[in-house]
């Protein structure tokens, strides 16, 4: 779909801020937020700094008890895919690096770093400060998990009993017989469920595996780049990204803004079995229910079968949800304890209404449950209001972490910078 963009002349450009004024008012409202020293805009009493610059393209992250952060990076720099720095006087400084792999998915469980490529997952083993003993010799402990053109990045994490969940995205928009194509209907029984389109489980300990040792643990979700495992409830939640192009793939159904508006992202609370309902669904940010897709019958207005699995919480359309992360430090107000902030990537989809996105958002919960309205945390990525409307984002925060102190870090992946926050009463 084609973006808009607006530049000539002074009418424009009031059309143009008018527009984006209307587009931040159909979010839901933030904090009031104050500009930085880093240009990002926070609640009062908080501060970012810039730590690192030109890492690359900057996915994951994953903090020690230490203070090592451990940067995932799509695609090598200088051959390696790992980064780690060490923060000294306001800066992290890159200490070495391994893995000549790009990807996404990071994190450490038990004495071993786990690290993804888009279709391996590795473990290295680490010394009592938490760093990597002999980064030239991982572990493999899955291999052959499928890789095709779109939503190959696996992101990952681990639960408290040994397993290792993979997000293992489908390369297909909503399973069509010809993909994003006008009229083209569903596959029936959308067969790329078999290897995609949900979350599967490894043994953390078993190398070599494949699709055969693993469990196909939940299904029906198109996409998932941000996932956290809940301590609170001991359970998996994950952040899906949502189908595109309603419109240009039946314009007799939806209109450009209904494209443009649906379908929301969504969070899910996953148990093993469950079934989100991907291809033959999709979540109606304005009516609050699944909507039966069109590929499969729908008209914009069937609701789909309820045996499906339901959000737990639903977010504007087209953002992509990239990095989740559940607050469990003692440093942010306890409003935060036990909470969710959720990293937005940016949309490319939501003309002919302003692009949207390029924040990080707090989700409150209570009892281990999405509690209240989600509000902005952390904005201005982008650079300005113009520049989020057109798409035209300077920076796009993708992966979240949590620091010793309780200190929030920030990735952006599209120059590289790392960013932490910090709450200063």
């Amino acid at each position: 779909m084609k973006k808009v963009f607006f530049y000539a002349g002074l009418i424009v450009s009031m059309a143009f801020l008018s527009a984006t004024a209307l587009a931040q008012t159909s979010l839901k409202p933030s904090l009031k937020l104050t500009e930085d020293i880093t240009g990002l805009k926070l609640p009062l009493k908080f501060k970012a700094i810039l730590l690192a610059e030109n890492l690359g393209k900057a996915r994951h992250v994953f903090v020690t008890p230490q203070g090592g952060i451990y940067v995932r990076l799509a695609k090598p720099v200088n051959n390696k895919g790992t980064l780690y720095l060490q923060e000294s006087n306001g800066k992290a400084v890159v200490k070495s690096g391994f893995g000549n792999y790009g990807g996404t998915g990071i994190c450490i469980k038990n004495g071993y770093l786990y690290s993804s490529s888009n279709s391996e997952i590795f473990r290295y083993k680490l010394n009592a400060k938490n760093e990597v003993i002999n980064p030239n010799m991982p572990e493999k402990i899955v291999t052959g998990l499928i890789d095709r053109w779109q939503h190959e990045t696996k992101s990952l994490v681990l639960d408290n009993e040994g397993n290792v969940y993979v997000n293992i995205g489908a390369w297909l928009n909503s399973c069509q017989e010809k993909d994003r194509q006008k009229g083209s209907m569903g596959i029936e029984g959308c067969p790329l469920l078999d290897s995609a389109g949900g979350i599967w489980m490894f043994k953390a300990d078993k190398l070599n595996q494949t699709y055969a040792d693993g469990v196909r643990y939940a299904t029906g979700l198109r996409n998932v780049v941000g996932l956290d495992w809940n301590q609170q409830d001991n359970e998996l939640f994950v952040m899906q990204h949502g189908r595109d192009q309603l419109h240009d793939i039946f314009p007799d159904l939806y209109t450009v803004q209904q494209s443009a508006l649906n379908p929301a992202e969504c969070m899910f609370a996953i148990k093993k079995n469950d079934n989100a309902g991907w291809p033959y669904l999709y979540y109606d940010y304005a009516q609050h229910k699944s909507m039966l897709a069109p590929e499969y019958g729908g008209d914009g207005k069937m609701a789909a079968d309820p045996k499906y699995l339901k959000p737990v919480a639903a977010y504007p359309a087209h953002m992509a949800p990239n990095g989740l992360l559940f607050y469990t430090g003692n440093q942010f107000p306890e409003k935060y304890k036990n909470g969710a902030f959720i990293a937005f990537h940016g949309s490319w989809n939501r003309s002919p209404e302003p692009q949207a996105g390029y924040f990080v958002v707090f989700q409150p919960f209570k009892d281990g449950k999405p509690f209240g309205d989600w509000e902005v945390f952390a904005d201005n990525f982008s650079g300005s209001p113009e520049k989020t409307a057109s798409g035209r984002a300077d920076h796009r925060p993708c992966g979240l972490a949590q620091g010793p102190d309780g200190s929030l870090y920030v990735t952006d992946d599209s120059k590289g910078f790392l960013y932490k926050i910090t709450y200063n009463p």
